[in-house]
């Protein structure tokens, strides 16, 4: 970017600002510099007040008293968690962290707390807000660093200390604590230039200041040390909350952080108003941020957890203090663990979005088996036996929040709860397609907004569906990987080739505007969603694809035969030659070809069938490719591509099979010709096991015949067997269905959808041997 477009965008930006943003903005921009001159000048900070400021008469979320039945109760109930944390703080003293997915980074004899380990770039020692931090260049991976100097390794040692009673603990997490002093003066260093990872240090010190009261080794100049580095960082946080620069989880985060700092201590007058503003802040992003569907306005279920957390932690420790909890707040919470629960019913939780790869309570939690624990504190907060069954079995972070107290009430709860179920979050455009059985299945399909604002944190996914079947992921999003890197890897996991979606003329659906941003976001729209007892269909588009000098739409229509297999059809509107992708990604396991298609086996057990069907030429490609599991780690995983260059408009169809064995008996999926009569109507045939499954797709709502079929629906499906027996009929917007001239379905008005299964004598003498024409298509395939 050259200096006349910098210029220029940022005087678009400043036209843009309302009058408080400028007087925001400005304000720290001034105390920035006047920091900066204080500093310079020799003067001291979080020093003015400090004698007076002392532990108040609040509670933590455990008292001292509390202690031993806690540490009695983790060792009873969650004695492999506590091996860990004993574990973990052996290696913390060694100086080996494991940092979001890196484990075992070395730090050497001294901590570097500006340096980025994975990557060895030190970030320069000059002042917070002329760190260029998402500068690979100049810092690494600001992520990283971060991780380390939020300090919850500090809250292991001192967790293990009360496990083991090893002082050995204790001195190092105060010998660390007071380097990390030495060498992070403020307002010097890149842990300053981020008012969130300033919260999160806080609240690390809050844990670590009630774990360790009553400690002989921690002596009193410890407690005062802290309260005055807890002053400063609470005057920094207030001072340069990210109210116009990143208002979402960071300024939940940072009013997370002054609440708390504000409710557990006392003595001065700011006191009292952190604890307002940032309560405030809590109350107030609530109602901002949680969607009415309960899910975070992001557009990323991990991001969702992250919010859900910091919602938690503030409301519990506020019932504690008996400051009233706003009926809004707890809606908000128990809609979030609700959209959790219902996500998670069906096995794996997608993972659409951002992978932030933190967590509030304990970070190594942070893989996507790890994102129902909020369930387990929420059964106990809301009652919710459901939550009870889905978190199976209580968490490291519930005995913490709630005490054994907490505990038992989770014991006492039944355990009852809800199958797989289909479900449509509408504000966020996530629908689910789900059975119980035989085996649990979920298809998940993207068709919300790209995310808020920008859309940092959302992916070009528009459309994009994600599998799980018995409980774990079989076509899954990849993840995140980076948010920040010199080889392009950010924009290549973000990108539309990344997800199980179709890509056209090589590009995006949205163009990438920094590492958190977004240009041109592409409109979403869902034209059909229906849900009954057999099946469920979805129809939605986006237009993406509409800023190419040959515009195109993007249709995705899929139709769940409840719980035999998916259909999903693509068709692209508009004109021209254009190169189209279609891209299927999938966890780690075994992908194979089969004529036509492929077939997916996973570790686990899981397997899925893919076949295509397509009207012009077009190539399959099995091949390898990557997923992040968590931020930061990287692993193989198989890819499947479907590729064409084709005159539009086109459309092709996938057929997904969940728990296909590969040696089974033939199958077929074929594309039919679409001549017929009344309205252009496009038709798809799978046979299996001796029964055919016609699918027809009708341009309009006006009559069509196909052979020997013919309906006014929108969509129909006949189920059929080769031996002259109709088994099945399902349409959506429609009034009929005929088959050889003969009505099996009526109404006397058009229906969003209807069903009818027959039985072998309800249509005597009825011809089922149908001949229709088939094109030749690479989409005719068989499993053998």
């Amino acid at each position: 970017m050259n200096l006349n477009h910098r210029t220029f965008e940022r005087c678009r930006r400043l036209v843009s600002m309302s009058w408080d943003e400028l007087r925001v903005r400005t304000g720290q921009e001034i105390a920035k510099r006047w920091d900066l001159i204080h500093y310079c000048a020799g003067g001291e900070f979080g020093t003015t007040g400090c004698d007076s400021w002392s532990r108040s008469s609040a509670r933590f979320f455990f008292t001292p008293e509390e202690l031993p039945d806690i540490i009695n109760c983790m060792r009873e109930r969650l004695p492999e968690v506590a091996a860990d944390i004993v574990q973990r703080a052996e290696r913390i003293c060694e100086h080996r962290f494991d940092l979001l997915g890196h484990e075992g980074l070395d730090y050497g004899t001294e901590i570097d707390w500006h340096l980025d380990a994975v990557h060895g770039k030190r970030a320069p020692r000059r002042p917070w807000f002329k760190i260029r931090y998402l500068d690979f260049a100049e810092v690494g991976d600001s992520k990283v660093t971060w991780e380390l100097n939020r300090h919850q390794h500090l809250v292991t040692l001192a967790k293990a200390y009360r496990l083991t009673g090893r002082t050995r603990y204790v001195l190092e997490l105060l010998r660390q604590w007071y380097h990390w002093q030495e060498q992070n003066p403020y307002p010097i260093g890149i842990n300053w230039a981020s008012s969130l990872e300033v919260a999160f240090r806080s609240l690390s010190w809050l844990w670590i200041a009630n774990l360790l009261n009553g400690c002989d080794i921690a002596a009193e100049r410890f407690s005062t040390d802290l309260r005055r580095a807890l002053m400063l960082n609470a005057h920094h946080i207030e001072r340069f909350l990210s109210t116009y620069f990143s208002p979402n989880t960071h300024l939940l985060g940072e009013g997370v952080g002054l609440f708390s700092i504000g409710t557990l201590y006392s003595g001065i007058p700011a006191v009292s108003r952190w604890q307002k503003l940032g309560w405030q802040i809590v109350v107030d992003e609530a109602k901002r941020q949680v969607l009415p569907d309960g899910l975070h306005f992001e557009q990323s279920i991990y991001y969702h957890v992250y919010a859900l957390d910091f919602f938690l932690h503030a409301r519990m420790l506020a019932n504690l203090n008996g400051i009233a909890i706003p009926v809004t707040l707890d809606r908000a919470i128990e809609k979030m663990l609700n959209a959790l629960y219902t996500l998670g019913t069906g096995g794996a939780l997608p993972r659409f979005g951002d992978d932030d790869g933190g967590r509030v309570f304990e970070p190594t939690r942070n893989r996507a088996e790890h994102l129902l624990d909020p369930l387990a504190t929420g059964a106990v907060v809301f009652n919710r036996s459901d939550f009870k069954l889905l978190a199976n079995g209580i968490r490291e972070e519930t005995l913490w929040l709630c005490g054994v107290k907490g505990v038992k009430q989770f014991d006492e709860l039944s355990i009852r709860g809800d199958s797989a179920i289909s479900f449509a979050f509408e504000s966020s455009g996530m629908y689910g397609m789900a059975s119980p059985g035989p085996v649990p299945q979920q298809l998940i399909v993207d068709a919300g907004p790209q995310g808020a604002g920008r859309a940092g944190h959302g992916h070009a996914d528009a459309l994009s569906i994600q599998i799980s079947i018995g409980g774990s992921g079989v076509l899954i999003d990849p993840g995140t990987l980076a948010y920040v890197d010199p080889d392009g890897k950010r924009n290549r996991f973000r990108g539309t080739a990344s997800h199980n979606t179709v890509q056209v003329d090589g590009i995006d659906q949205a163009e990438p505007g920094g590492p958190f941003g977004w240009c041109g976001l592409p409109k979403v729209n869902v034209d059909r969603w229906i849900t009954s007892d057999g099946f469920d269909f979805f129809e939605g588009s986006h237009t993406g694809y509409r800023r190419l000098s040959y515009p195109v739409q993007h249709r995705r229509c899929i139709f769940y035969f409840r719980p035999h297999f998916w259909l999903v059809r693509d068709v692209l509107e508009g004109t021209g030659t254009h190169d189209i992708a279609l891209y299927w990604h999938f966890a780690p396991g075994r992908l194979s070809g089969i004529p036509g298609g492929a077939h997916f086996s996973s570790s686990a057990g899981a397997t899925l069938a893919l076949m295509h069907a397509t009207t012009f030429d077009s190539s399959t490609e099995i091949g390898t490719g990557w997923c992040a599991p968590v931020y930061g780690k990287r692993q193989e995983a198989p890819l499947l591509r479907f590729e064409a260059r084709a005159v539009l408009p086109a459309e092709f169809a996938t057929i997904l099979i969940p728990g296909a064995e590969r040696n089974v008996a033939p199958a077929t999926f074929t594309a039919v010709s679409s001549i017929g009569e009344g309205v252009p109507v496009n038709a798809y045939q799978y046979s299996i096991d001796g029964l055919d499954h016609h699918m027809f797709f009708a341009d309009e709502n006006r009559n069509w015949q196909l052979g020997r079929w013919s309906s006014d629906a929108r969509f129909a499906c006949c189920v059929g067997s080769s031996r002259e027996t109709l088994r099945e009929i399902a349409i959506c917007d429609g009034s009929y269905f005929d088959v050889s001239g003969e009505r099996v379905f009526h109404s006397e008005s058009k229906l969003s959808y209807a069903q009818r299964t027959f039985d072998q004598h309800e249509l005597p003498g009825f011809a089922r041997k149908v001949q229709l024409s088939h094109r030749k298509s690479n989409g005719r395939t068989l499993i053998a």
